[in-house]
């Protein structure tokens, strides 16, 4: 049984796939303590109880309620052995923890249960699509999309075989199903890579309306340029009759699409989708999902509202986080609605997120210190001249995270070179975006150690974990501006 205290240990493959069993509860008591009381909490968002969060999985609507999953590893800050945990909610602000609800148990998902996909199929069934990852005694690996069933009443029924197997061509990096419904049948797009590690999306569908047999349609052409070596996470969405694909390249040739973080997420707007041929018509050019320092693996689907609505990991692949000492490791950000404006996508928080706000204040940030006495907060300005903002500052500004507006070229750079916490230097200290020059809106989301800024009602997005001091509360500007600010509700 595993008793040592030591969440930020390098851990060997054997101790990330080691059995749940095997944890005790001493260890586990330790553990759920540690996160507790971590300074990096957050307060509004979705974070794990213990070990690490990364992708939002499943997310969908079912049984009167919001359903939104989460790959999760409960027993330390890695990349172990996988589950998916559930949170539910009515409102997509207050959610309920359901627990853990899908684990690796079967021959088909011994290594883990890997990203993927729901869709109600009927006031009492959820259909959730995944993938189970297994590993051989010799370091081989296999990757197979499984199906399960979610009843209402909370229990999980797997299908007793895989639904799509690997197919010739790709090799062992073929996962994250994510079904939709299109023209009346259901389809699914995987990401995948081929033998000659290229990045691709393959386009399955249904045969049926049981969903228990699935044939391959071919790759889903959206571009001339090469996807880098694999794509994960990818989705597909239909706005105002468009089809928009969101998706994460690893590898991607920065020549083809710029970016800073080791992965994008990037997305493309198609007027339609050919199922048959497999292919999105008239194509735009590829474009960041976010411009911040970390988002990742969105998911997104079309809700029974008529909203399309998305939920991303503030996470990245391959980086090590300050609260890893603290036990844990990811969390989801607020809920979305994406939106099509003059051929762009927009990313706003749901409405719903007003209900939030309280102890409104209208506030002059200037080079004199202001703080509302936490990190958890909502602020709302219009610059519209060039200025520089001071967040997570502490009391004479020495410390802090830079956000500098410039109106006239219409840039907006973060800098969080100056934070007391350093982490992930190898990939910059800097990100910025690009808006029309003139007036900019901003809304900015703290949350004690994550930062989402929306710029001009969601045009472009800036989504960062931040790691500050606790004391780290006030706010500053190079030139004096008014700024309406709202504590925001656990």
């Amino acid at each position: 049984m595993i008793t040592k205290k030591d969440y930020s240990k390098p851990w060997t493959s054997a101790e990330r796939y080691r059995a749940y069993a095997d944890y005790s509860p001493e260890f586990i008591a330790d553990l759920t303590t540690a996160v507790a009381s971590s300074a990096y909490k957050n307060t509004y968002h979705i974070q794990p109880k213990t070990g690490l969060l990364n992708d939002p999985n499943g997310f969908s609507y079912f049984n009167g309620k919001y359903h939104l999953f989460y790959q999760v590893f409960p027993y330390g800050p890695v990349h172990g052995l996988k589950s998916w945990a559930l949170m539910t909610s009515t409102d997509l602000i207050h959610w309920t923890d359901e627990g853990l609800k899908l684990f690796p148990d079967t021959v088909f998902d011994s290594h883990g249960a890997y990203s993927g996909s729901a869709l109600a199929l009927s006031d009492d069934e959820l259909f959730i699509f995944y993938t189970g990852n297994t590993r051989g005694t010799d370091g081989s690996r296999d990757a197979y999309q499984n199906g399960a069933i979610y009843s209402k009443s909370g229990d999980v029924q797997k299908f007793d075989a895989p639904l799509l197997k690997t197919p010739a061509g790709y090799t062992d990096h073929f996962r994250d199903p994510m079904i939709f419904d299109a023209n009346g049948q259901k389809f699914a797009i995987i990401g995948a890579q081929t033998c000659d590690e290229a990045g691709v999306v393959v386009l399955a569908q249904a045969n049926d309306d049981s969903l228990t047999s699935w044939d391959y349609v071919g790759q889903v052409q959206f571009t001339q340029e090469k996807m880098g070596y694999m794509i994960e996470c990818p989705n597909l969405i239909f706005i105002d009759q468009k089809a928009v694909l969101l998706f994460c390249p690893q590898g991607l040739d920065k020549s083809i699409a710029d970016y800073d973080n080791v992965f994008p997420n990037m997305y493309v707007i198609a007027d339609s989708l050919d199922t048959e041929s497999a292919s999105l018509a008239q194509p735009s050019a590829l474009h960041n999902l976010d411009d911040g320092f970390e988002a990742y693996a969105t998911q997104a689907f079309n809700a029974p509202d008529g909203r399309v609505l998305a939920s991303s990991w503030l996470g990245l692949p391959d980086l090590d986080v300050p609260s890893n000492e603290d036990g844990w490791q990811g969390m989801l950000s607020l809920v979305k609605e994406l939106t099509l404006k003059n051929g762009q996508l927009y990313q706003y928080p749901v409405v719903e997120t007003l209900a939030l706000r309280h102890d409104q204040q209208t506030i002059m940030l200037s080079e004199v210190a202001t703080t509302i006495g936490t990190n958890s907060y909502e602020l709302e300005i219009e610059v519209t001249e060039d200025n520089e903002l001071y967040l997570f500052a502490d009391a004479d500004n020495s410390s802090h995270l830079s956000l500098k507006i410039d109106v006239k070229n219409g840039k907006i750079e973060l800098n969080r070179a100056n934070l007391p916490v350093s982490w992930a230097e190898n990939y910059g200290t800097t990100r910025s975006t690009h808006v029309a020059p003139g007036k900019v809106k901003l809304n900015l989301f703290a949350d004690t150690s994550s930062l989402e800024i929306f710029v001009n009602d969601g045009e472009k997005v800036m989504s960062s974990r931040i790691f500050t001091a606790p004391e780290n509360t006030y706010l500053f500007a190079k030139n004096s501006l008014s700024a309406n600010v709202w504590q925001l509700k656990k």
